[in-house]
């Protein structure tokens, strides 16, 4: 974090529509210009299963985000990649039957599997839960969005931004027996999420806010209200503490948040900028 300036602001705006909220909302984050030295961006919906948004981002989103993009950086590469943690289907089913194929295909953008991608080695004394990991080395050659839906998590408390980083984490070595491929974070599963995040957290956050899910990830009712809004920012824990808002959870209830506070980022006063 940088102090008094854009980092440390949540920016927010009602959604009208994909393009137009979108570009709104990134011009006031300045992303073009933090984009400008980047070689590479590596866009990180959340795809954990094959089931259609508010459970997933909407391809629609991805789009508008993609257009920004190509608008100010038209030689830009941009990469949209995930590790789905479903028992049923593959990443690759899971672009095909969420709309991601062709929008690739139409945008001049890559698809990645990021449960298959290389990988490497990393070690980090402070972290409890994982001292050592293995994540794509892609997101180390990336400007990382993550791309996450507001919803409320059974064991996390919530699934936002930082628990969006989930889809780094390769089966390979994060499944150890279980059904989903990531089972392993099940287990201390704040600590996890929290580690995980010290190894790689989002560069920016574009947080899906029109509907929402109130009590669970994959299951239960939406938000009612709906909070029909978009929300941004550098900061992944500022950012997730106001996805808490919406939800009207508590941040300090929530593990990761309170352990990544002061860390990784700030839960609180929260500086908003509605647009």
């Amino acid at each position: 974090m940088t102090g008094q300036n854009t980092d440390s602001i949540v920016f927010t705006a009602l959604f009208t529509s994909w393009q137009e909220t979108v570009t709104s909302l990134l011009d006031a984050a300045d992303l073009s210009e933090r984009l400008e030295k980047e070689t590479q961006v590596l866009i990180k919906p959340n795809l954990v299963e094959p089931q259609q948004p508010p459970i997933t981002t909407p391809v629609e989103l991805i789009g508008a985000l993609v257009n920004y993009i190509h608008a100010s950086h038209p030689d830009q590469k941009i990469i949209i990649g995930e590790g789905s943690g479903s028992n049923t289907k593959s990443t690759w089913q899971i672009f095909e039957i969420l709309g991601y194929n062709p929008l690739a295909a139409n945008k001049n953008v890559s698809l990645i599997d990021l449960n298959e991608a290389p990988l490497v080695h990393l070690v980090n004394s402070k972290c409890r839960r994982w001292p050592e990991m293995r994540l794509p080395e892609i997101v180390f050659e990336s400007f990382l969005i993550s791309v996450p839906v507001l919803k409320a998590h059974s064991l996390a408390g919530i699934t936002l931004t930082m628990k969006n980083m989930m889809g780094l984490a390769p089966p390979a070595h994060y499944q150890q027996g279980g059904h989903w491929k990531k089972a392993s974070f099940h287990h201390k599963i704040q600590e996890a999420v929290f580690d995980l995040n010290r190894y790689r957290a989002p560069d920016f956050t574009l947080l899906d806010a029109t509907i929402g899910m109130q009590e669970a990830h994959l299951w239960g009712p939406t938000c009612d209200p709906p909070p029909n809004r978009l929300a941004a920012g550098y900061d992944p824990v500022a950012v997730d503490s106001y996805g808490c808002d919406l939800l009207g959870i508590k941040w300090e209830s929530v593990g990761h948040l309170a352990l990544a506070h002061k860390i990784l980022g700030r839960a609180a006063p929260l500086t908003i900028r509605e647009i």
